[in-house]
């Protein structure tokens, strides 16, 4: 009897394998098959001439050591980043409760009692004490996967694992970007706060001079005031820009996780200061976005709502359930174990579902959902795209501004000691001087924007391109 159980046992198992699954088959990008060109864009660098993005580690693409050891400090101390790897092994544990569902689980019990039967229940007309005691070894309610119901359920729990990882990997990827982002906005501020501080006192020694004229008569009292003019507005800059490099570096700090007299140290001092990034390259097909952790991710969540079908159609078929055991049992606890005293059970159900309009409605919701994660999954592929695309536009023209915004600021400067010049021989009033002034300021204010934009838009050209996510 005992090898008719283990052969049926392994005929169960054996039909177990099939599934009710849909075929998977990778949905067509939505996306041009290349990056777009024009006027915005120069010509990609060959990856033989330049690196892909997303082979580089960030150590390897950010050549600033001291941005480096900012970023290493972030990726073992942030929060954030920190959620994210506890919801990947909080997901790998449910994968391994649903597989488990696979096997069966085998239970060892053991069971004494005595029970008094009064005479007027017992066979022999006399009260008695009556002992039972046993010891089994079984098999409580074991899903045969017949039809691949278990399976699938497996299938989309191991998904939603792989989901939760890449989800991971967008999170280190994008606190990389932002770490590197607030780096360089906090070494723009910086030097926007030396701007203001240089154009103050340059502006205070001018209206200095201008009071000492006006006091002796040389100058009218509309110049002094106009004079007075830039010194206010840089007055305001100089606070204002102490106030932003104050938020900058909190804002770091926060992303760091773990603020240290050691992180001050490495804050950079001004733009000058921090080397630019190893020049990348985003490949020449568009199919490099599908490594994105972003897209894997929607990827996995497809498949999932791929694999939840097949469960949804398996549970429209019969469900095979086994529970068995093996063990002794005696009336006395001395005897538990001698010869004769074994047992055993063999029950297998079978429960066939006759009507239950919910299954087909079930059905229904899966395949609906499935048409929701494959638009979203194509979503997150044109939002690749449109990103990528954004970023090779500032790349591609980020150089022509600077060099325009450079020569306006040289110009800027030229304008303005001509005018001071003017103004110091008499030969026009000191409004052409607070013009020249006020449009060099914001020249050079330019100049530092453009140079922290064209900074910023390697780190996001890198981490767009899926850089910095292993």
């Amino acid at each position: 009897m005992r090898k008719k159980m283990v052969l049926i046992l392994g005929v169960f198992v054996f039909l177990g394998g099939c599934t009710l699954m849909p075929q998977y088959t990778r949905p067509e990008a939505p996306i041009p098959a290349s990056w777009p060109s024009g006027p915005a864009y120069k010509e990609t660098p060959s990856t033989q001439e330049a690196p892909l993005g997303a082979d580089l580690q960030f150590q390897e693409f950010f050549a600033d050591e001291r941005l480096q050891e900012i970023i290493e400090t972030a990726l073992n101390n942030n929060r954030d980043l920190r959620i994210a790897v506890l919801n990947v092994e909080r997901a790998r544990a449910l994968y391994g409760i649903q597989r488990a569902e696979l096997f069966p689980t085998l239970n060892a019990a053991g069971s004494g009692g005595k029970e008094r039967v009064p005479a007027d229940l017992s066979s022999t007309g006399r009260s008695m004490t009556a002992e039972q005691y046993g010891a089994n070894l079984g098999i409580s309610s074991w899903e045969i996967d017949f039809f691949g119901r278990i399976r699938s359920l497996e299938k989309q729990a191991m998904e939603e694992y792989l989901a939760t990882e890449q989800a991971r990997r967008s999170a280190q990827i994008l606190l990389v970007s932002e770490v590197a982002t607030a780096y360089l906005t906090l070494a723009a501020d910086r030097e926007n706060f030396k701007l203001a501080q240089t154009t103050f006192e340059s502006q205070k020694a001018a209206y200095d001079l201008i009071k000492r004229r006006h006091e002796v008569g040389l100058s009218s009292e509309l110049d002094l005031k106009r004079a007075q003019t830039p010194v206010d507005t840089a007055r305001g800059d100089i606070a204002r820009f102490t106030q932003l490099v104050a938020q900058d570096e909190n804002a770091l700090n926060l992303l760091v996780g773990s603020p240290s007299p050691r992180t001050s140290e490495l804050l950079p001092a001004d733009l000058s200061g921090v080397k630019p990034a190893k020049e990348i390259s985003a490949g020449i097909s568009s199919e490099v976005l599908l490594r994105r952790p972003d897209v894997l991710e929607a990827e996995n969540l497809l498949k999932a709502a791929n694999a939840n079908i097949g469960a949804a159609r398996a549970a429209l078929f019969p469900r095979i359930s086994l529970t068995t055991s093996v063990g002794t049992a005696s009336s006395e606890l001395s005897g538990l174990f001698k010869s004769g005293s074994g047992t055993w059970s063999f029950a297998p159900q079978i429960v066939m579902p006759i009507f239950d309009a919910r299954l087909w409605s079930a059905l229904d919701a899966s395949k609906a959902e499935r048409e929701i994660a494959l638009v979203q999954y194509e979503k997150a592929i044109q939002t690749a795209f449109r990103e990528v695309a954004d970023a090779l536009a500032v790349q591609g023209t980020v150089d022509r501004q600077v060099s325009a915004q450079q020569s306006l600021v040289a110009a800027s400067a030229q304008t303005y000691r001509l005018a001071t010049s003017r103004y110091a021989k008499g030969i026009d009033n000191y409004l052409g001087v607070l013009d020249a002034e006020r449009s060099l300021y914001a020249a050079q204010q330019g100049l530092v924007a453009l140079h922290l934009t064209k900074l910023s838009s390697q780190a996001r050209l890198y981490a767009v391109l899926g850089g910095g996510g292993d």
